[in-house]
């Protein structure tokens, strides 16, 4: 049996485990959503995804299937579209539809939250993802962020990187 429901505080440690896992280290090589090659260091910890789940207007969806927590993902209100992060399937478990189930489930979420659209942040080079998103509906508004992460714990660049902001249309 399988669900997505909102995380609680109780599942930062999984959480963190498994988002680091599916982005950074030698696992996450088992996959294609990895950033090993673009960045050292944890993509998250439990403390942070704890702060997350804290934030007002901010939900963590965790997808579980026989007890196992298999992905999740990040929405955050703000200011009427729903920003969407962190979107992470177990490497062991790619390609197999669970990124379509949570992406479902974040339309649903932003649909209940009356929001107008979805947007998110991808790294520019990663074309493949953003290929993939592309095929979810997302499209590239001109916008670029800079990498700017203060924390080394979260990622130190092997290169110069910079995010995309994609946007779907509701």
């Amino acid at each position: 049996m399988n669900s997505i429901t909102p995380a609680t505080t109780e599942d930062a440690e999984a959480l963190g485990s498994l988002v680091n896992s599916a982005y950074r280290g030698d696992s996450s090589r088992l996959g294609w959503t990895t950033e090993a090659d673009l960045l050292d260091g944890t993509r998250t910890d439990a403390a942070a995804i704890r702060d997350l789940i804290q934030t007002p207007g901010t939900t963590i969806l965790k997808y579980v299937q026989d007890e196992q927590l298999q992905g999740c993902i990040e929405l955050r209100n703000d200011h009427g579209k729903l920003y969407l992060g962190m979107l992470t399937v177990s490497p062991y478990l790619q390609n197999k539809g669970l990124g379509k189930r949570l992406m479902k489930a974040a339309e649903e979420e932003a649909v209940r939250q009356q929001c107008a659209a979805i947007y998110m942040t991808v790294i520019s080079v990663r074309k493949e993802l953003i290929d993939w998103y592309a095929r979810q509906g997302f499209l590239p508004t001109g916008d670029r962020k800079p990498f700017a992460f203060t924390d080394p714990r979260f990622g130190q660049p092997k290169m110069q990187l910079e995010f995309v902001v994609l946007e779907k249309i509701l």
